[in-house]
């Protein structure tokens, strides 16, 4: 017989449980609904975004720059020890030879003294030692084996300090590879951002750009500053003569710059070399820390790191190469955070 129970109900607790989480589920759907879709940011958000950007990358470009330079430091001095060791092997060759000559020389003579026969087949080193056996050799021999020994370990600390520098310089390419990468990375964001605008927003920003070249320009032409004088009027002029040049990262000219290669190029046109860096050249000369006190030609580094270096230009204005995006030109020195002058 079929049963006619009735079908439970659900309880209270259940039915409560249901009902808060459909409710739920109404509200979240209608505020999605009513969500208003995330603000595109503004021109000049883009803007602040990008200018930080690109001085993080230019941090991260002068510490590419001075590991390059390491680089090419150590590379210069791994050169010059291997040309050192292939010469002394030389020298110990003609050494050995000479031995030789001296032996050739003895046999023909009624025989080979026996502790040259020895040396020849053995490591001189262990040979000396053996004090016995020295008032056997003649004058002659004595001082070409001391020779040889002294050129031997000449050559076996060259080696090795040529072994330590190839560790070092395989580990300063390391470095440099993640510089660059990092670089690289902060520019590709703030082009990514640039690219959001539209093609209106970024006439603007460009002509914004262009009427602050204009307006530094009119400014450092205009007035009157103590001027350069000897080499730094003559690097000086040669940075002038690259405005409108683009900025390069890890570029020292002659067509593109960095900023601290704007500055070394313009030195090295004028017959000095300085160091490559901003880090570097902020040691290269004497501080000037009153900007009342500086010349047109001196060094102004930039930023507590500073990362950042040009030229002062006179009238509170300098000459740089200021970041990816823009050329070489005159802006206000109370753009960056003045740190202080360098007299080279």
């Amino acid at each position: 017989m079929a049963s006619h129970r009735r079908p439970k109900q659900p309880s209270r607790t259940r039915v409560t449980v249901l009902t808060t989480a459909a409710a739920a589920a109404v509200a979240l759907s209608s505020q999605a609904a009513n969500a208003a879709p995330s603000e595109k940011p503004s021109k000049d958000e883009v803007k602040a975004k990008v200018d930080k950007l690109y001085e993080e990358a230019e941090q991260a470009t002068e510490k590419y720059n001075g590991a390059k330079e390491k680089q090419e430091k150590l590379q210069k001095e791994i050169s010059t020890i291997q040309d050192n060791v292939a010469r002394g092997q030389e020298e110990v060759n003609e050494l050995r030879d000479g031995l030789g000559s001296m032996a050739s020389a003895q046999y023909r003579s009624g025989g080979i003294d026996p502790s040259l026969q020895l040396f020849l087949s053995a490591d001189p080193d262990d040979y000396l030692d053996k004090a016995s056996t020295l008032d056997q050799l003649s004058a002659q021999q004595v001082d070409a084996l001391k020779k040889i020994q002294e050129k031997q370990r000449e050559l076996a600390q060259d080696r090795a300090e040529a072994s330590d520098k190839l560790k070092d310089l395989a580990a300063t390419r390391t470095e440099l590879g993640k510089k660059k990468s990092q670089v690289q990375g902060k520019l590709a964001e703030a082009q990514k951002l640039l690219n959001s605008l539209t093609a209106a927003e970024k006439a603007a920003l460009a002509a914004e750009e262009e009427r602050a070249s204009r307006a530094s320009e009119r400014t450092a032409l205009g007035g009157s500053s103590a001027p350069a004088t000897g080499r730094a009027s003559s690097a000086y002029g040669a940075a002038q003569s690259k405005i409108g040049s683009p900025y390069v990262y890890g570029a020292s000219g002659p067509s593109s710059f960095d900023c601290s290669g704007l500055t070394s190029w313009a030195f090295a046109q004028a017959g000095i070399q300085i160091p490559r860096t901003s880090q570097a050249q902020a040691n290269a000369g004497t501080r000037i820390y009153s900007q009342s006190d500086l010349q047109v030609g001196d060094l102004v580094i930039f930023y507590g790191d500073l990362h950042h270096v040009g030229f002062y230009a006179g009238n509170g204005q300098v000459l740089h190469a200021p970041r990816s995006g823009t050329v070489v030109r005159y802006e206000s020195i109370n753009n960056m955070p003045y740190q202080f002058g360098v007299r080279i």
